[in-house]
């Protein structure tokens, strides 16, 4: 018989490297040592410019312009101009949220957030000169008082934003009470608080443009506390308990 030649295919081995993960992961699951997540982690922080002062800013024009049009110097007439003109700082201000949920200050994030779902409902009612649309703003202003009396609670290690949330509160509890009883007066004296209360956040807005372009406080902010001490802690300061932080740990 004739003899068949074969011709016999070496059987490779795993590749080093997967030998290699294949003998870690064995030897974790047979007791071994675990790999070190906290070296193996990394957490990327980004910089960004200070949105704060143009949230402020937004904050004193709006303000300005609807406080305009209760004390009568815009004509009634002219109401859903106003509507309109406000619906721009529903997009500033929900854009200065975004931006202070990325930096990690929920404060300020839930405020300007809060700010801009109010300045989208004024605009949107008076814009349609909705029916009804001044008692349904009026019960929307008296629960907005609440919100920021809330907000003004926690905010005191920002001095400066709790003297605007000081003034915001009896600013929208009286445009509450004109909204819902109609009554002339209380809506002249919501102009005139809510002029007071663009009088304080433009300076907010400018105190705070000082110092993000001067890298020190130029005008009076009031800082005091934690927040005081996250203005000039080194980056290990900045970084302590990042572990818990909504981002990183497994719920909010």
């Amino acid at each position: 018989m004739a003899a068949v030649a074969t011709e016999e295919t070496p059987v490779r081995g795993p590749e080093p490297e997967v030998a290699a993960a294949a003998a870690r992961t064995g030897a974790t699951e047979a007791g071994g040592a675990a790999p070190d997540l906290d070296a193996m982690t990394r957490i990327t922080l980004r910089p960004i410019a200070s949105p704060m002062p143009l949230g402020f800013f937004t904050v004193a024009i709006s303000s300005a312009v609807t406080s305009s049009l209760q004390l009568g110097l815009i004509d009634g007439a002219y109401r859903q101009a106003v509507g309109l003109t406000v619906f721009a700082a529903f997009v500033l201000q929900l854009l200065v949220s975004i931006l202070a949920f990325g930096a990690r200050d929920v404060i300020a994030a839930t405020l300007m957030a809060g700010f801009a779902g109010a300045w989208l409902s004024n605009g949107l009612v008076m814009a349609a000169n909705a029916p009804g649309g001044a008692q349904v703003l009026g019960v929307m202003n008296l629960v907005f008082t609440v919100f920021a009396a809330l907000m003004a609670s926690v905010a005191r290690p920002k001095r400066v934003l709790w003297v605007l949330l000081m003034i915001a509160v009896p600013r929208y509890f009286v445009a509450g009470l004109h909204g819902v009883t109609g009554v002339h007066w209380l809506g002249q004296a919501a102009g005139a608080l809510g002029m007071l209360l663009a009088a304080v956040a433009m300076y907010a807005a400018h105190a705070l443009l000082l110092e993000e372009l001067r890298g020190k406080e130029v005008l009076w902010i009031g800082r005091s506390g934690p927040v005081q001490e996250a203005m000039h802690a080194a980056l290990p300061g900045q970084l302590r308990r990042l572990e818990t932080q909504a981002g990183v740990r497994r719920t909010l």
